[in-house]
């Protein structure tokens, strides 16, 4: 996308999400089936499904316009999940029917594949954690078969599914599989590896929309907020701990435009481990500032502050907790050795200064 559309696209989803945008907790199934509709109807879940494929032919770098919006709106819907869905299909060439119901990603399966009389492949197992799980049609999985990784589109009409949420509410299923008809593809083994990439790498970005809106409300808490006679945010300890926060927040939202922009260009995780990390430490910065501003209003259910913090705290383990990203990096270190650290961390920065020029 030209840089006017990824304005319009983002000017576009702040309205929808102001007009019809509610957190799971205001909804009595949990699902916000108006939202859905018409973000289906804008296409966004083939938004990184190339254009030849019937998509929009977006990249990752819109993909990231799409995961501030939901973080900073709090959406209670599976939109990264549908559009990494569809463009983990398209990459192994596995053809979805689109008909505007939600497919999910699971990203830990454990089961088999094996062939029925009719010669079908059949999948027994099951799916963990899997995000919106109750709500999907279907959901997409990598599995071991012969050797090889086959990525299977499974229909949740043949699942049992064992409900669990986020602590932020949100469902994050566990899906039973016995002998289910499974639609499969060869799954080449970078997108077979890359599959928790992607994912905290759409976690990254609804975090840094999380701590936007939350420090703008933080903020604006702090000035409006009167107590002995002045506005709590002209106190010297709540603008040096405001100023912490704030320096959080930049340092998430230029990790989440690194790592997209260069997964947009290709294999990019030790970026996106770096991110991941460097969002979830934050997490604990953000959260606490937020709460110890607001005073005990902010702990309140009524009031809307924990569906921001919540969720940064659920976020911050999903996909990768602070010890797998710390190890992921240091693995990376130590494989390439030490001495190489700084020329291999400077050469990733000039190719990105290099493109942009």
């Amino acid at each position: 996308m030209s840089s006017e559309q990824t304005r319009l696209l983002a000017d576009t989803l702040a309205r929808l999400f102001r007009d019809l945008g509610k957190t799971q907790a205001a909804l009595s199934d949990g699902w916000n089936d108006a939202l859905w509709r018409r973000l289906d109807e804008m296409g966004l879940p083939l938004l990184l499904v190339p254009e030849a494929q019937g998509g929009i032919g977006g990249t990752l770098d819109d993909a990231l316009v799409v995961a501030r919006a939901v973080g900073a709106f709090a959406v209670a819907l599976p939109v990264g999940e549908a559009m990494l869905a569809h463009r983990v299909a398209a990459r192994c060439g596995l053809e979805l029917a689109h008909d505007g119901a939600a497919i999910g990603l699971a990203t830990s399966a454990t089961g088999v594949l094996d062939r029925g009389d009719d010669g079908s492949l059949l999948f027994t197992g099951t799916l963990h954690g899997v995000p919106w799980g109750r709500h999907l049609k279907q959901v997409l999985a990598v599995v071991e078969h012969e050797g090889r990784h086959r990525l299977a589109a499974l229909p949740l009409e043949g699942a049992v599914c064992r409900e669990a949420q986020s602590p932020a509410g949100e469902p994050r299923d566990r899906l039973l599989f016995d002998r289910v008809a499974a639609a499969t593809a060869p799954c080449p083994a970078d997108v077979a590896h890359g599959l928790v990439y992607l994912s905290a790498l759409w976690r990254v970005g609804q975090m840094a929309g999380a701590m936007h809106t939350l420090l703008q409300r933080t903020v604006d808490h702090a000035r409006d907020r009167v107590q002995f006679g002045k506005p709590i945010g002209s106190f010297q300890a709540v603008q040096q701990q405001l100023a912490l926060f704030g320096t959080e927040t930049a340092a998430v939202a230029c990790a989440a435009q690194a790592a997209f922009r260069s997964a947009a260009r290709g294999e990019a995780h030790f970026e996106i481990a770096a991110a991941k990390l460097r969002a979830n430490l934050a997490v604990e910065t953000a959260t606490a500032v937020a709460h110890q501003v607001h005073g005990a209003i902010g702990f309140t259910r009524e009031h809307d502050l924990r569906h921001f913090t919540q969720r940064l705290l659920s976020w911050r383990s999903e996909f990768g907790n602070d010890r797998h990203w710390s190890e992921a990096l240091g693995q990376a270190v130590i494989s390439r050795g030490v001495d190489t650290f700084w020329a291999d961390l400077t050469a990733r920065g000039d190719a990105a200064a290099m493109e942009l020029a």
